[in-house]
């Protein structure tokens, strides 16, 4: 008789964890099948100097607090050894190597199809997050352009734009760190659709996080959420961006409307040549290998109530931010979503299935 899970959770980083955590404790039978061949999730594939927004005391997967670092912030290395770390203390059960690339459901299994195999289980929880989804606008003229173009998830450092005049495009947090850095070594412009908004120095990403919750209680309450008690301007000033602002670089020169072989036309009609352009341009939701299952938007969106598939019973979305939970793309906001996300699973189990 074929192996049958009571849960298969699709995805190997942070808020996958998370899940293996309460599924463990729930003592349900589950697998995680991770597509990488380490532990680490999207952190992995970051550029090297990218930290948390939080200090390590607010940046914890439940049951296991991430060690203080010598850092404000812990940097990319110390949150991929936290996880692995994680892993290992809890002794989830992930496999490797295990990229899925589509799933069916028949009668009341589905089946998990990955590259070598397919496996069979009661429930899926979808956790692979964003990073395999990067966007890039599809904007006039980009196929006449000659020079280096890369998206933000596959920067690494500066030195690879030594001697580049480079553009940066997307006014969020990549675009300003990644300006506040290439800048150093080359000549740099930013182009954004709005002029970038700062937090104030202070402000890190737990008060991002304590915002997110405010907000969630104030809707369980029914009462509508004030933002203006709040500043949600976009940029947190981490170090190296609060370094640039002093150096004056962090200065948009607006947006363009079109490309031409060496570089670009800015609104205003003036051509300017560029080496490389950085795309800071955000992502869509790396939800690809549920597209025969169920219907996805343009972004890999799916209908869902919180984490729930409203398409498909069985099926779960965990850690995709403010789709599937406040602040659920995150260390410490993942908890709650997931959390709920297991106890609904179970219930679901014991009404519909028998989860032994």
């Amino acid at each position: 008789m074929d192996e049958i899970f009571d849960v298969i959770v699709i995805g190997g980083g942070q808020s996958a964890l998370a899940c293996g955590y309460y599924l463990r404790r729930a003592k349900l039978k589950y697998i995680i099948l991770d597509k990488q061949n380490t532990s680490g999730g999207a952190w992995l594939h970051t550029w090297d100097s990218l930290t948390l927004f939080s200090p390590a005391d607010y940046s914890s997967l439940p049951g296991l607090i991430m060690p203080n670092s010598e850092n404000k912030f812990p940097t990319k290395q110390e949150v991929i050894h936290y996880l692995g770390q994680y892993e290992q203390y809890y002794q989830l059960n992930v496999k490797r190597n295990s990229e899925v690339v589509e799933i069916k459901k028949k009668g009341d299994f589905f089946q998990v199809h990955t590259q070598e195999s397919f496996l069979k289980t009661k429930t899926v929880i979808s956790a692979t997050g964003t990073w395999g989804n990067p966007f890039i606008p599809n904007l006039k003229g980009i196929e006449n352009y000659k020079g280096v173009q890369i998206h933000s998830s596959k920067y690494k450092n500066p030195e690879d734009f030594n001697g580049l005049k480079t553009l940066v495009v997307g006014e969020g947090n990549s675009g300003a760190q990644i300006v506040a850095e290439v800048s150093k070594n080359t000549t740099v412009k930013w182009s954004t659709k709005k002029t970038p908004e700062f937090l104030p120095d202070e402000v890190d990403g737990y008060y991002l996080f304590k915002i997110a919750n405010a907000r969630y209680k104030a809707e369980l309450e029914g009462k509508t959420f004030d933002a203006s008690n709040y500043n949600l301007a976009s940029i947190v000033m981490v170090p190296p961006v609060k370094e640039a602002r002093e150096r004056g670089v962090l200065i948009s020169s607006g947006t363009f409307r079109e490309f031409y072989d060496k570089g670009v036309i800015w609104d205003n009609g003036e051509q300017e040549d560029f080496d490389a352009i950085i795309w800071c341009t955000g992502f869509g939701y790396d939800t690809t290998f549920l597209k025969s299952l169920i219907q996805l938007d343009e972004k890999g969106i799916a209908k869902t109530n919180e984490t729930k598939s409203l398409d498909i019973e069985g099926l779960w979305f965990v850690g995709y931010g403010n789709w599937t939970g406040y602040a659920s793309a995150s260390l410490i906001g993942v908890n709650r979503t997931a959390k709920q996300t297991i106890l609904e699973i179970q219930d679901f189990l014991s009404k519909h299935l028998k989860i032994n």
